[in-house]
C-alpha cells in the first residue's frame, strides 16, 4: 500500500463498465485499486474488513439492493471520510443538487471523459469537491439546496467571523486545509475548527455543500 497514492475504489453492477473503471485506475500512477463491489450492501461488508479504507469511491445510482443515494447515505453516516463521485447516466439538475446536498463530493455523467475523471479524483481528494459547470447550473437552477437564495454576508442568516469569511472563499478556491493553514498563517487544527464552524452554520454536510451553499448564495463567484 503506497501512502502517497489516492485509494480509489468502485461500486458498479455493471460488469463491464466496473471493470473500464478499474482499468482506468490501474493505469494511474497515483491512483491505487482498493475495492471493487456490484452493489452498496457488498461494498459495506468490504469497508467492515478492509486493513485500509479508501480515500475516493466511484459510486453508480442505479444498483440492486441499495441503490446509490442509500449508500452514500450510509457511507456519510458510518465512514464520513471516504469522498463520493457519483457516476451516473442520470443527470437530471434536481438529483445532481439533491446528491450534493446529501453529500456527494461530485457528480459526473457516466459519459464524461477520462481526464475529468481522473482531475475529479484528484481534486476531491485534495479540497474535497469537484465542481464542473453542469452541477453549477443544477444548483442554480433548482431550490433545493439551500432553500432560500441569499445576497452577500450581510444577508445571511447567522453570522460568520472575518476568518470564517476568509476560509470559506479559500475553499472555494480548491485551496486544502494544508494549503490554507500555510495561506492564513493558522494551524491545520484551527482551519479545521472554521471548516466545522462553517458547516453547522450553513447546514451542510461536507466541503462540497460549503461550496455550492457560497455559489448558490453569490458569496462567491464560479470562473466558468
Amino acid at each position: 500500500m503506497h501512502k502517497d497514492r489516492i485509494r480509489v475504489a468502485v461500486v458498479d453492477d455493471q460488469t463491464l463498465f466496473r471493470e473500464s473503471l478499474l482499468a482506468l485506475i490501474r493505469g494511474e500512477a497515483d491512483f491505487e485499486q482498493v475495492a471493487e463491489a456490484g452493489s452498496g450492501p457488498a461494498f459495506l461488508e468490504l469497508c467492515a474488513a478492509l486493513p485500509v479504507l479508501p480515500d475516493v469511491v466511484l459510486m453508480d445510482l442505479n444498483m440492486p439492493g441499495m441503490n446509490g443515494v442509500e449508500l452514500n447515505q450510509q457511507l456519510h453516516r458510518h465512514y464520513p471520510h471516504i469522498k463520493v463521485i457519483v457516476l451516473s447516466v442520470h443527470t437530471q439538475e434536481r438529483l445532481i443538487a439533491r446528491m450534493i446536498a446529501a453529500g456527494a463530493s461530485a457528480y459526473l455523467a457516466k459519459n464524461c471523459n477520462r481526464e475529468e475523471l481522473v482531475l475529479a479524483i484528484q481534486t476531491v481528494y485534495r479540497s474535497g469537491f469537484y465542481m464542473n459547470p453542469q452541477v453549477l447550473k443544477a444548483v442554480q437552477s433548482t431550490h433545493s439546496y439551500p432553500a432560500a437564495p441569499i445576497v452577500g454576508f450581510s444577508s445571511l442568516p447567522v453570522e460568520f467571523t472575518n476568518r470564517e469569511k476568509e476560509v470559506l472563499q479559500l475553499i472555494c478556491q480548491e485551496y486544502s486545509t494544508p494549503e490554507i493553514a500555510e495561506k492564513l498563517f493558522l494551524s491545520v487544527r484551527t482551519v479545521e475548527g472554521h471548516r466545522n464552524n462553517l458547516l453547522l452554520k450553513t447546514g451542510c454536510r461536507n466541503t462540497a455543500g460549503l461550496v455550492l451553499f457560497a455559489v448558490k448564495n453569490h458569496l462567491f463567484d464560479v470562473p466558468f
